[in-house]
């Protein structure tokens, strides 16, 4: 018996995601995620990390949040978009998700061997405080948070903003987490200062 994968691709790739002109942040989203996934050889060795039980605080409305978001979700609630944006305004929230996406990638790029998918403490670790990492503390969740809460509205489904939000939120755990973990790690003096001179993920806010 063999397997049929044209119906795996279907729940995969469907609905919001092959319709135009939503299709187009699907596809700026699938190269993201190519792209990331790829790049994530290029880390330093890892000196230590936080547990794997501890960071199902974040991961779990992250995953949560990414199920949401995917179209079968939205079919099998048979769910509508609130609204419709039409090209113009798809495109506008193309360009606003793709600015996002490449702050992150500023922000990735600028981390260099030091960044990492979970919350880790690399070998020669130090204070990165230029950059990206000086208008926020956490460029990547700065970027990625703004893309998807774009995209998630731009779609305009319940399910797409709630799992925006959910990400964020998981995000924005991730960060707090990371930020005492580092603050342990680097050391207060060090990382703390950090913390109480830029801001964490909304550029111009008062720090902390």
């Amino acid at each position: 018996m063999s397997f049929d994968f044209s119906k795996l691709f279907s729940v995969a790739w469907g609905g919001w995601t092959t319709s135009w002109p939503t299709q187009l942040l699907a596809l700026i989203w699938l190269a993201f995620l190519l792209s990331w996934v790829g790049a994530s050889f290029w880390q330093g060795r890892t000196k230590k990390q936080v547990m794997t039980l501890e960071s199902q605080r974040y991961r779990l409305p992250i995953l949560v949040g990414g199920i949401l978001y995917t179209p079968f979700i939205a079919e099998i609630l048979g769910s509508k978009p609130l609204w419709v944006l039409g090209n113009t305004g798809i495109t506008i929230a193309a360009v606003l998700s793709v600015a996002g996406i490449a702050f992150a990638w500023w922000g990735r790029l600028h981390l260099g061997k030091f960044w990492s998918n979970t919350i880790t403490h690399k070998e020669d670790h130090r204070v990165i405080d230029t950059g990206p990492y000086g208008i926020v503390r956490h460029p990547i969740y700065t970027g990625l948070i703004f893309g998807m809460l774009v995209t998630g509205i731009a779609i305009g489904l319940v399910t797409t903003i709630l799992g925006a939000i959910l990400i964020s939120l998981g995000m924005w755990q991730k960060g707090r987490m990371e930020e005492v973990f580092l603050s342990k790690e680097l050391g207060e003096d060090a990382y703390g200062a950090y913390c109480r001179r830029v801001p964490m993920i909304i550029p111009f806010l008062s720090p902390r």
